[in-house]
């Protein structure tokens, strides 16, 4: 049966999240904050390469899911930059390290092939919609495994970051399939189509465990409340032992099942599970009673798709 797609409303108030918003863990906390400095451009990128895209689709069906897509990253964009200006309230600015993440969507994978290659413009098109769905895949694990980690609500996790992270892991696993459904359409024939899409993720994931990597290293180091903090390794495996956060091992362990021939993103996650978690969301849920303005959360509705 077939699932629609669609950007929700959703509003979130951080007056009351505190820096270090998984108590007494600086390092767990500031792992999964280097997704606050990547989503912002990274999704505003993936919806201006799928823009492009937009006249290649011939398939219906996929044309509403893609720009269902569309709106929820879009949405998604827009939330976490609002975290960006709460941890910079919080003497927490982050501007340094986002310029570089900016100029990398922007400049080195813009509209363009970057320092004069000569690529042509659909086979470009086509290299950047490989990327994306490499990188989908990974946002579907994390947001399966933010959907199970009981192991945060029992170390006093703050809620309202709680909630930001499993309704974007939600939606996550919703659209799990489109960027794929969307690069084999529009993605050419053959061999060379799979050959494509496994240098999308050859390319994307050590890019994006180096940016994780050198984020959590940027958060940890200038973090007004550490006295020289560093992110360490063994820090790492220790939170993942405990749940905190997803371990090395399991991201990097999901990369062969991109790789078989045989690969659909509906095989990643459980998609009753994400669409349960949508319908009781506190962030939802506060737009459906939400009063004229009262100084509270922001609220963010989907950007255009069309």
């Amino acid at each position: 049966m077939s699932h629609a797609i669609k950007p929700r409303r959703v509003t979130f108030d951080w007056k009351r999240t505190p820096l270090h918003w998984i108590p007494g863990e600086p390092t767990s906390t500031h792992v999964m904050n280097v997704l606050h400095l990547l989503l912002p451009a990274g999704e505003r990128w993936f919806v201006k390469v799928f823009k492009e895209a937009l006249p290649l689709i011939t398939d219906e069906r996929l044309l509403k899911d893609v720009k269902g897509f569309m709106g929820q990253e879009a949405t998604h964009s827009v939330q976490h930059a609002y975290v960006l200006e709460h941890l910079a309230e919080q003497e927490l600015d982050t501007a340094a390290y986002t310029r570089h993440v900016e100029w990398m969507f922007d400049v080195l994978l813009g509209e363009r092939p970057p320092f004069g290659l000569p690529v042509p413009r659909r086979e470009w098109l086509r290299f950047r919609l490989s990327l994306i769905a490499a990188i989908e895949h990974f946002t579907a694990v994390l947001g399966d495994w933010i959907l199970d980690a009981d192991a945060l609500d029992g170390a006093g996790t703050d809620e309202v970051m709680l909630d930001l992270l499993r309704w974007h892991g939600a939606e996550e696993v919703e659209h799990r399939s489109v960027a794929f459904d969307m690069y084999q359409h529009a993605g050419g024939k053959g061999a060379v189509r799979y050959l494509r899409r496994a240098e999308g993720m050859a390319l994307a994931w050590p890019a994006l465990f180096y940016l994780w990597l050198s984020g959590a290293r940027y958060l940890m180091r200038h973090d007004p409340q550490l006295d020289g903090g560093h992110y360490r390794f063994k820090d790492h495996r220790a939170a993942a032992r405990r749940g905190l956060l997803p371990s090395w091992a399991s991201l990097h362990a999901s990369m062969p099942r991109y790789l078989r021939r045989s690969y659909h993103p509906s095989q990643e996650g459980s998609m009753s599970k994400a669409v349960e978690y949508l319908a009781v969301s506190p962030a939802a849920q506060a737009v459906g009673a939400e009063r004229p303005d009262t100084g509270g959360g922001r609220v963010a509705g989907p950007a255009a798709a069309s």
